[in-house]
């Protein structure tokens, strides 16, 4: 199994200084991430908005460890509102947090990461759009979804992910689905131990179903997040059972992958939305993209030797 130790690299100093180096880096990761500022960015949603897509977007970079970086995160995150204020695009994107970006795992971090990310959620209300805060490993997720509940009381329309993966999440969705929350249903892309985490992938696809059926006949907002044709095509069948009209739910993918179903989605009048990462610090965000496609580790490696 490759993915593990994909992932454990992906903490690794070393291998951060190895992969960065290497002579087909660059190319590779202009697959996954779509620029490294915010002009750069704004240009994809545009682009994006032309073929009717909405994003989501990722300031990459969650490995802080001083408080100046967290406000750092926070003030990135405002700065990106106010461009897209200036180019009237607040209601073709909306923003992905993650909460160990804005100071969670530090001292104080869960009080920290509410302080932080509270402005960034009031701004992007304030131009008609909104946050999703991200999952992470399974050691965060209390303070997620404390921080989630809290950021609902004034602004309801916040989302947050869940992971198929987690033995919790069936409970996790049905309390979210009752509460009428947005909830963006992902498999996972952490390394987490077998007491928490089904290890076998077509566990972890059953897992999914039950947790997407749970969210569509609840009475929330589901944000379907995958690649896969069989899981979208179930997808779709549970939300004509639960009787969801095409703007009762929505499809997500990441940027740079599939890019064809994107627009055939979109084309169908289903709402179909691109999560795209931005920022320099790109590496933890990339070694996760490695991780989950084999394909896309064989793509790194072929760039690199034929660049070498």
């Amino acid at each position: 199994m490759l993915a593990p130790l994909i992932l454990a690299a992906s903490r690794s100093d070393k291998m951060r200084a190895f992969v960065s180096a290497a002579p087909g880096t660059k190319q590779v990761v202009a697959r996954f991430i779509a620029g490294e500022t915010v002009d750069q960015v704004v240009r994809v949603v545009e682009d994006a908005a032309a073929k009717g897509l909405e994003v989501t977007l990722d300031v990459v970079g969650e490995d802080i460890t001083t408080v100046e970086q967290s406000h750092a995160a926070r003030d990135a995150y405002l700065e990106l509102i106010g461009r897209l204020k200036e180019l009237e695009l607040g209601t073709r994107a909306e923003m992905s947090v993650k909460l160990s970006m804005f100071g969670q795992s530090l001292e104080g971090g869960h009080e920290l990461a509410l302080a932080n990310v509270r402005p960034v959620v009031e701004a992007a209300a304030a131009i008609g759009t909104t946050v999703t805060l991200d999952a992470e490993d399974h050691t965060t997720l209390d303070s997620m979804f404390a921080i989630h509940e809290e950021l609902r009381k004034d602004f309801p329309q916040t989302g947050c992910v869940i992971q198929s993966y987690l033995f919790r999440t069936e409970d996790d969705a049905r309390r979210l689905a009752a509460s009428g929350s947005r909830v963006r249903l992902v498999k996972g892309a952490y390394k987490e131990p077998a007491e928490v985490a089904y290890q076998d992938k077509a566990e972890i696809d059953k897992a999914y179903v039950r947790i997407l059926r749970i969210l569509m006949e609840g009475d929330g907002y589901p944000m379907v997040g995958s690649h896969d044709p069989r899981l979208i095509a179930i997808a779709q069948e549970l939300a004509r059972r639960a009787g969801r009209k095409l703007d009762e739910y929505e499809f997500q993918m990441l940027y740079g992958i599939r890019s064809d179903e994107h627009l055939r989605l979109a084309a169908e009048g289903h709402r179909m939305r691109v999560y795209t990462a931005y920022g320099t610090d790109w590496y933890g965000y990339f070694m996760r993209r490695l991780a989950e496609k084999p394909a896309n580790l064989l793509f790194f490696a072929r760039s690199v030797l034929t660049k070498g």
